[in-house]
């Protein structure tokens, strides 16, 4: 449902139709995505009347697509152009506007239309392009060539929880879980693996073989299944017998080198493991008793290692010393920082975004909007930016103690000074300062600019360490070691931006943060109410950065970021 609205917003603003019309649609999608319950029944029912960003137009088209399995006006609507034109909107930087003038003039109808019109020049030579657009381009093709087959796990969630609750369901599978890059939270994914306990394996897998999501079957036998998803992404399920089933989980889940130094660890206590079992090597040694995965941990003397853990990265050694942290859960969570509205680039208001956040049981939000020089973002200037301040205080009044945070995020501009005097930012709650340009400079301008703007004591935290957006784009050149060092010198927090194509800071980089006592925020960076549910997937990636309750900022409660606020940044 959500990907045919996407997608109808796509060909709307190919259409040049009503912009409210095309973010009706997009907003939907989110909407659609954030739903906890059954919205498929919801719609087949006609029972979505109430639901804040569906109106009437949209529940009847999810109505439709509910009990019929497609969309008549979707159906036309895609007559209108080719299949292969919806591809283009992977290319980073081109939007419906550039794709419109080429489709229009050009005839670029796909990726391959596109790379002849750019290595031909032709895209060049259009009003408003020019070489460096056109370089932009290819060099956009080239990076979607370069992460081909991978796909972002903040965004395949749904997809992975959709399999499992039909795989629940299924009377002849007793246990089910989902192993593999995905159990790690990696922040991609290659392919998914699915493992189910069954006496029936074959037919099981010619079950798995015939759900909704599969494209095509590559493979189907009596213990394992391997098909291609819609989307893309190649599935594995494998069936095992119940006794088998915790080693298959610890076996699948991986990490490669992780299972590699378990294995050795277990002969040297005279076992051998694999997925089917620890088995004893020679007749002396008793075969240890194992009925979930953490009994196989607890055999080889370790702490159980949580999945997000299993890198190689040091776990085993720290839980045969029973020195595992305890990691941070998404219930912790009393809010989040960096969040955008309509004033900037957001699809929401600022009392729909606050709406969410209660809703979402979160006890404060902090809003930061774009600052002045991202104009491109809608930045606000410092009339509009102490506008909203008064309006946020205003509001806040009437919302029974919840708290909005009054901040901005805060271009850090090339030579590493601020877009505000110290003045303006020294009447906001608390600031984001990030990158958003000039962004080749060598790795160690950038380092000294970021340093340089975390040295400001109205800074409260950095946004977005690298600027790399998956699968798209590149991080930028920066000495994350300097970085930290700085931020704990000078007592900035560093966010995990957790919008999906971000994650970023980079999981490998939150331990030596954390032993370096620089506090985390995980912020959703999020420009819609759909998306400060993206708080889920940072969660995970804090998990996988070994981080605690502790090192995290937004655990607080609203009263202690209050006072946590209040302080001169050299005392936090």
């Amino acid at each position: 449902m959500a990907e045919v609205l996407v997608k109808i917003a796509l060909l709307l603003e190919l259409k040049g139709e009503n912009p409210f019309k095309v973010r009706a649609y997009r907003q939907g999608a989110e909407v659609v995505l954030s739903m906890e319950e059954d919205v498929v029944e919801l719609a087949k029912n006609d029972e979505l009347k109430g639901i804040k960003g569906i109106g009437e137009a949209l529940r009847e088209k999810l109505g439709e697509m509910a009990k019929t399995g497609g969309l008549e006006f979707y159906e036309k609507l895609k007559q209108e152009f080719p299949e292969t034109v919806f591809d283009l909107f992977e290319i980073q930087g081109l939007g419906p506007k550039k794709i419109k003038a080429m489709y229009d003039t050009l005839g670029v109808d796909s990726l391959e239309t596109l790379k002849v019109a750019c290595e031909e020049g032709q895209v060049a030579g259009l009003p408003g392009f020019g070489e460096k657009t056109q370089v932009k381009i290819l060099e956009g093709m080239a990076a979607n060539e370069k992460f081909a087959d991978r796909f972002l796990y903040a965004r395949i969630g749904n997809l992975v929880e959709g399999i499992l609750e039909t795989l629940r369901l299924h009377p002849e599978i007793s246990q089910v879980a989902v192993a593999g890059s995905y159990r790690r939270a990696k922040e991609t994914v290659g392919d998914l693996d699915f493992l189910v306990a069954t006496k029936e394996g074959a037919l099981v897998c010619e079950d798995f073989t015939t759900l909704p999501q599969v494209d095509a079957v590559i493979a189907c036998g009596d213990t394992k299944a391997s098909v291609r998803l819609k989307n893309g992404i190649y599935c594995d399920l494998r069936a095992v017998k119940n006794a088998e089933f915790p080693f298959a989980l610890q076996y699948f889940s991986g990490s490669k080198e992780h299972n590699v130094a378990l294995r050795s660890l277990a002969l040297k206590a005279g076992w051998s493991l694999n997925e089917y079992g620890l088995n004893p090597v020679d007749e002396k040694t008793e075969r240890p008793e194992v009925h979930e995965e953490k009994d196989i941990y607890r055999a080889l003397g370790l702490q159980f290692i949580e999945p997000e853990l299993r890198e190689n990265r040091g776990e085993i050694e720290a839980a045969a010393e029973n020195k595992l942290p305890r990691l941070v859960e998404l219930m912790n969570l009393r809010g989040t920082f960096h969040n955008h509205t309509t004033e900037s680039d957001g699809r929401d208001t600022l009392e729909g975004m606050v709406e969410e956040a209660m809703e979402l049981g979160l006890q404060y939000l902090g809003i930061s909007d774009h600052s002045k020089s991202s104009a491109y973002a809608g930045g606000l200037n410092e009339e509009r930016l102490l506008k909203q301040v008064e309006t946020i205080h205003a509001l806040e009044k009437t919302l029974g103690g919840f708290r909005i945070f009054a901040g901005n995020e805060v271009d850090i501009l090339m030579d590493g000074s601020l877009d505000f005097e110290d003045e303006i930012l020294e009447q906001l709650d608390f600031v984001v300062a990030s990158v958003h340009n000039f962004g080749k400079l060598d790795e160690a301008a950038m380092t000294e600019r970021i340093c340089r703007a975390m040295e400001n004591e109205h800074v409260t935290m950095l946004g977005h360490v690298t600027g790399r957006l998956l699968l798209k784009r590149d991080a930028y050149a920066v000495d994350h070691a300097k970085i930290i060092d700085c931020a704990a010198a000078t007592r900035t927090v560093i966010e995990l931006n957790c919008s999906p194509m971000r994650m970023d800071m980079d999981w490998r980089w939150w331990k030596r943060a954390r032993d370096k006592g620089v506090l985390c925020s995980i912020n959703p960076d999020a420009h819609s109410r759909a998306q400060l549910h993206n708080i889920r997937q940072g969660v995970a990636q804090a998990r996988k950065g070994w981080l605690r309750r502790e090192d995290v900022l937004n655990t607080r409660s609203a009263k202690e970021i209050e006072a946590f606020l209040m302080m001169p940044k050299g005392e936090r």
